[in-house]
């Protein structure tokens, strides 16, 4: 039995069917509420687009105006704008705001339930409701809850570099608002879309996705939601109105992280039983005969199954209906070969042939925030090369990272918690004869942090700190690193050949980045620009 205490999951509200503007000249002279607008683009597209199509825009956010003064310059300088147009209310929300507006643009992270501003708006829209009911461009839909930013970014670098004029937006920080007026049936858009954006959709029947994927399934959010099941049913409204001419790619493998509590650890079966797309599957290893999709052999090389019913549809000509899509890779860790892999998937649905996906994708070499490389310093001998994974806010993808370079790392993790189970990262690096265990583990301070130095504690790991700032984390990094090099004993540890292979740093958080930084392209940043001060 549940505890009484126990928070419950926000209650699944259903928004009309459709949008409240029937063309985008509606707009004109309409009274429109944007809350929330935040520092991250999305509040920013939407106040510009309601602007340039003639609206009188209020843009209220909790936040002062001092924590926002990036997004309120941008659009006060901005000569091509009305700005008579545009009134701020900032560090509060007033109701007579939302009853007089004719529609609020919702923010995706603002729970509907139990909300009375949102309670009282006449309409709510979100900037994804609004493309997609006004573009009529082929949409390739991404959510999950790792790997959907590596996900969604590899396929739109191999459309454009494969000749398609393509578009990227979504939840990867780009409002698809931007570009709404450049796309067509011609122009595929893909969209990383968290559960949150997902759920500002219920009930709309907009999403209708050419290629949905549902990437990794773990527990996330659960701060917000208190339940797994409720997360998943907010994923699943991607492919809730897709036809049989659709593709839905889900996972195949099992795996015991995805329970959250509720004893399932495949989500892709259930997917694939619910969902009225062609569905196909992805895995680590051989699909068994008759099921389509995409797997891995040991040596990493990806092959594709499509039927001949699919494969009639394309450009080309293939008499094998198994064909090899992926072989070598600039980006580290199996992870990512995964999420590359779904990324050649949806390329050939899109009609390129093996051969240019396996060109192309070779030739990416990731994303800002996930598993970047961007700095190289030498501290005697040594070369350190440094990687940023700031992205990864879950505690899975954080192991996952220290595995990623088949060596051991010096890793630097910790964060804010979001209600997880942090305990994937205690175990995915402990010394258990599996692992390759980090050369040392260097803790960011948060309530995360706490969480894992139990875990820590009961695996035997040694960490250092936990630091309550990077650069003061970095700058221990660096003592230690000098130490070691200076040290004779250290010195003929090991040999000359091994003293010149370069190190890996990583910081990979494997938790939220709140209270010390304002999300986590912040924080990315903000230990991006540490590296370079504190190692020069």
């Amino acid at each position: 039995m549940s505890d009484a205490h126990e928070p419950l999951p926000p209650v699944p509200h259903f928004y009309p069917e459709g949008c409240y503007f029937k063309s985008l000249s509606d707009i004109k002279d309409k009274k429109i509420v944007v809350m929330g607008l935040g520092l991250n683009g999305g509040g920013e597209a939407s106040v510009r687009f309601f602007l340039n199509h003639g609206a009188f825009v209020l843009a209220t956010d909790m936040k002062s105006e001092a924590d926002l003064k990036t997004t309120v310059d941008s659009l006060n300088k901005d000569k091509s704008l009305d700005t008579s147009r545009l009134t701020y209310r900032l560090g509060e929300h007033r109701i007579e705001d939302f009853e007089n507006a004719d529609c609020v643009i919702k923010n995706p992270g603002v729970k509907y339930d139990g909300n009375k501003y949102l309670a009282a708006a006449k309409a709510i829209e979100t900037d994804i409701s609004l493309f997609l009911a006004f573009s009529k461009a082929p949409i390739i839909a991404v959510t999950g809850s790792k790997g959907k930013s590596s996900t969604v970014s590899a396929i739109y670098y191999g459309l454009k570099q494969s000749g398609f004029s393509a578009f990227l937006g979504g939840n990867i920080t780009v409002s698809p608002l931007t570009f709404l007026e450049q796309t067509d049936e011609t122009t595929p858009v893909v969209l990383e879309l968290s559960s949150w954006q997902l759920a500002d959709l219920r009930g709309r029947k907009l999403l209708k996705p050419k290629v949905s994927i549902i990437t990794k399934i773990i527990p996330d959010h659960q701060n917000f939601y208190h339940s797994m099941l409720a997360y998943v049913n907010d994923k699943k409204l991607i492919y809730a109105d897709q036809s049989k001419k659709d593709f839905a790619i889900f996972d195949f493998d099992s795996d015991p992280a995805a329970d959250g509590g509720t004893l399932i650890d495949n989500w892709g079966d259930i997917f694939a039983k619910e969902c009225k797309a062609t569905i196909l599957r992805y895995s680590k290893k051989s699909l068994p005969e008759g099921t389509l999709g995409v797997w891995q052999d040991k040596k990493g090389t990806g092959f594709a199954r499509l039927s001949t019913k699919i494969l009639d549809t394309l450009p080309q000509d293939y008499e094998k209906t198994t064909e090899t899509i992926l072989k070598d890779l600039i980006v580290p860790g199996k992870h990512m070969r995964a999420n590359v892999l779904n990324a050649a998937l949806v390329l050939r649905i899109m009609g390129v042939s093996p051969e240019r996906i396996i060109e192309v994708l070779g030739r990416w070499n990731g994303i800002e925030h996930r598993l970047e490389f961007f700095h190289e310093c030498k501290i005697g001998k040594t070369t350190y090369r440094f990687y940023n994974d700031s992205a990864a806010t879950v505690p899975e993808a954080a192991a996952e990272a220290t595995q990623a370079f088949g060596k051991p790392v010096y890793f630097l993790t910790g964060g804010t918690d979001k209600g997880l189970d942090l305990s994937p990262i205690a175990e995915g690096i402990c010394d258990n004869g599996r692992n390759i265990v980090p050369k040392s583990v260097y803790l960011l301070a948060g309530s995360a942090t706490n969480k894992m130095i139990g875990d820590f504690k009961e695996e035997g790991i040694a960490y250092k700190g936990p630091f309550n700032s990077i650069e003061e984390m970095l700058s221990a990094l660096k003592s230690d690193l000098e130490s070691s090099e200076s040290s004779e004993k250290e010195s003929q540890k090991q040999t000359q050949n091994d003293a010149r292979k370069p190190q890996i740093v990583v910081f990979s958080p494997g938790a939220t980045s709140f209270g010390m930084f304002k999300n986590e392209f912040d924080r990315g940043n903000q230990f991006k620009a540490k590296v370079k001060k504190v190692f020069g």
